[in-house]
């Protein structure tokens, strides 16, 4: 199978691959070695001290989404940056939480191996353990619905908060991801921002949970921009705040869920142009996909790469983190 994607608008602003697929190799048990730890260093952080760390922005059209949360890019090529603009992108990303980048034929176009190479640089690339992957290349990891799939429907809404591979002891940071095809409208992603979810809360509340932890890590604290703190619970991993009773813990983690739901100003909305790529920090920002197109019976096909970082760093220095 050959990794080269070459993809082209068609008129519905649909998006199809023109010969191959970035589809899933043959459905056979496959065995990876087991996650090994490593000490991360963000790659933003080399940035920090940069003279002028958004010059890779330098010739583009950026506009702010929200006050302090996303960006809207046009006019960078991801594909052609140096190592020294990889880092200021990492910070960029770091510091707006999620970034939209439109226009970006060639990246994709170059297919599953440079995307691989490229995202390396960001740290070890995270694999999923039981999603699909193009053949040769499992660390990209692939979104498919098509005509065929089958919707969640027990639920009034399609939304599902969360942050990703929040189950391994050091999950992803800095993630990429695009769409290979696309329904006409419908299909938005949406982001939250954890830090201002954190920030929201008083300082009654920030306290508590700087105390808390969760069975599914801790709070974070994000270590690029010191004293930045974000709320870290998933509500598809969290089962209960440690040292407290069933029903204490389900009263906050469910107002933990219900807030960043609902904290309508700490989030953006993704709409889908084709050739988007959209990076974000999953240390510090939570996303749900949307379903709305799910009765259209059409094809909606992405790619998501995320490079590991560390592991949750707790909010209080004096806490342990538990094996």
């Amino acid at each position: 199978m050959s990794a080269t994607v070459t993809v082209t608008a068609l008129p519905s602003t649909v998006v199809e691959p023109a010969s191959l697929h970035l589809i899933a190799g043959d459905t056979k048990k496959e065995e990876y070695p087991a996650l090994q730890p490593f000490e991360h260093v963000d790659a933003g952080s080399r940035a920090l001290h940069h003279p002028n760390p958004r010059s890779f922005l330098a010739n583009s059209n950026v506009v702010e989404m929200t006050p302090e949360f996303g960006l809207d890019v046009r006019g960078c090529n991801l594909a052609e940056l140096n190592p020294d603009q990889k880092d200021q992108l990492a910070l960029e990303v770091a510091r707006r939480g999620v970034v939209v980048f439109r226009e970006q034929q060639d990246f994709i176009d170059r297919g599953a191996g440079f995307y691989t190479e490229w995202a390396r640089h960001f740290g070890p690339l995270h694999v999923h353990p039981t999603s699909g992957h193009p053949e040769g290349h499992h660390e990209v990891h692939l979104v498919y619905k098509d005509a065929k799939s089958k919707f969640k429907t027990d639920s009034i809404t399609s939304t599902l908060w969360h942050s990703d591979c929040s189950f391994e002891l050091q999950p992803a940071g800095l993630t990429t991801f695009f769409l290979l095809a696309q329904p006409k409208t419908g299909g938005d992603t949406l982001y939250s921002s954890q830090v201002l979810n954190f920030r929201s809360l008083s300082p009654i509340m920030q306290d508590f949970f700087a105390h808390a932890q969760s069975d599914a890590h801790g709070h974070w604290q994000f270590a690029l921009e010191a004293g930045w703190y974000a709320l870290y619970v998933n509500k598809q991993f969290t089962r209960r705040i440690v040292g407290m009773k069933v029903e204490e813990s389900e009263l906050l983690l469910n107002f933990l869920y219900d807030h960043i739901a609902k904290s309508n100003d700490h989030q953006v909305r993704i709409k889908w142009e084709p050739m988007t790529m959209v990076l974000w920090d999953n240390r510090i920002t939570a996303h749900t996909a949307t379903y709305d197109y799910s009765h259209m019976k059409v094809l909606r096909h992405g790619a998501r790469i995320s490079a590991q970082a560390e592991r949750p760093i707790p909010a209080l220095s004096t806490m342990k983190m538990e094996d």
